[in-house]
């Protein structure tokens, strides 16, 4: 059996992108580690769910782990850097945000764990972080470094299918199997995902996705019983949240490519994955 290593930025993250993923693994007996980068200091709480004078990093890092009970992760770490906040806040220039680490350092901190593990396939963000937030893209460059310095085999930039939601969303939109009430965020900017012609790998993670909305539920600080992605209807969350999106360049031959990576990522040959 194989070690998948999944960093993220924020305690959430990991459910939005790589539950499916890591779920699955977890299944086949593989063993799953999540790295966070920050405890998300600066998210924004469902108003009511702190306790008086609960700190919202202390309920952030205790949701981490209830997160990786319901996805069947093996150990959790935190770097011990602080959220960023949002691109172009006040928050990103304090000294000790992630956004500020410089990369070697932080790589440093990420590859001890790696070289602990010896992961068969690390899980990071692709180059604009999904969707721009300054910690996710720091992600992504402090993952690389560690990679290299660990010689980690496989490194896969998770990402969003942005052709994929789309269509998704506009079929269904078409065909009248939206819920009335439910609004889709926007998902065609430039900035959000990646168009379909880039990315290279997805993971089947259908028969996994009441452990990614387990996964979800258990980060209750955030993602409150209304959140847009806990609404949606069973049928909607599985087609939307059901299938994960991956860059891996480089790509490992079959032949030298570890089975974890095999086992779970699947080419998308011809550019489409369908909907």
């Amino acid at each position: 059996m194989g070690t998948i290593v999944s960093f993220h930025a924020h305690p959430d993250d990991e459910s939005i992108g790589t539950a499916g993923t890591l779920a699955r693994a977890a299944a086949a007996g593989h063993r799953v580690v999540l790295v966070f980068a920050t405890r998300g200091e600066l998210g924004e709480p469902v108003p009511g769910v702190l306790a008086d004078g609960e700190q919202l990093s202390l309920r952030r890092s205790a949701e981490c782990y209830a997160s990786a009970q319901a996805i069947g992760a093996a150990r959790v770490e935190f770097l011990g850097y602080t959220d960023s906040g949002m691109m172009g806040e006040p928050t990103n220039d304090a000294p000790y945000a992630f956004w500020q680490a410089k990369v070697e350092h932080a790589a440093r901190r990420l590859a001890v764990i790696l070289d602990e593990e010896e992961p068969d396939v690390l899980t990071v963000y692709d180059d604009n972080g999904g969707y721009g937030h300054p910690d996710h893209i720091q992600v992504h460059r402090v993952g690389l470094r560690a990679a290299e310095l660990s010689a980690v085999p496989v490194v896969a930039q998770g990402t969003i299918n942005r052709d994929w939601m789309v269509r998704g969303i506009s079929g269904m939109a078409k065909s009248g199997e939206l819920p009335e009430g439910w609004n889709p965020p926007s998902v065609d900017a430039p900035s959000f995902g990646k168009p379909e012609s880039e990315i290279t790998h997805r993971v089947d993670a259908m028969d996994f996705v009441d452990a990614k909305r387990a996964s979800m539920r258990a980060h209750a600080s955030q993602m409150g019983p209304d959140h847009f992605l806990l609404a949606m209807p069973e049928p909607l969350f599985a087609m939307g949240m059901g299938t994960e999106f991956y860059i891996v360049h480089p790509e490992p031959s079959p032949a030298e490519a570890p089975d974890l990576f095999l086992d779970l990522f699947t080419p998308m040959r011809d550019g489409r994955a369908g909907v």
